[in-house]
């Protein structure tokens, strides 16, 4: 259907939402009139999933690195501030985690480098993560 005059545009917004705000009202009109302009896309945070793929010592990691807080008893992964590029990564014992906080690949991939750079040093020999181990 096609609304051609700001009266009828009126009674129709009126009658379908009575109960809205003004900016909501305005959203109807504009929508009514075919005036909605294309969206612009802006990617804001890109949320990333990794697996360093080896058994981590979190409590070990918590007390030497003072970026990461590691509370147990009340969630089971650490939480990696990392200031420059800014993002926060969820860290799992069993070596899987989390990135959050950062908008471009290019970020993502120093973040993840400098993350397993820092977490090498806290790694727990797990027979049962290596695949030889598996074979024998």
């Amino acid at each position: 259907m096609v609304v051609k005059s700001k009266r009828e545009i009126s009674k129709k917004v009126e009658k379908e939402a009575p109960k809205t705000n003004k900016k909501e009202v305005h959203n109807m009109e504009r929508s009514l009139t075919g005036d909605i302009p294309f969206p612009v896309i802006k990617i804001q945070n890109i949320v990333v999933s990794a697996d360093l793929h080896a058994t981590v010592d979190l409590y070990a990691l918590s007390k030497e690195v003072k970026a990461i807080d590691y509370e147990p008893e009340q969630f089971p992964g650490a939480i990696f501030r990392i200031q420059e590029p800014k993002a926060v990564i969820i860290l799992f014992k069993n070596g899987k985690m989390i990135c959050t906080g950062t908008n471009t690949e290019v970020n993502i991939r120093k973040i993840l480098a400098y993350a397993a750079d820092v977490l090498s040093k806290y790694v727990i020999d797990d027979p049962s993560r290596n695949e030889t181990a598996k074979i024998k």
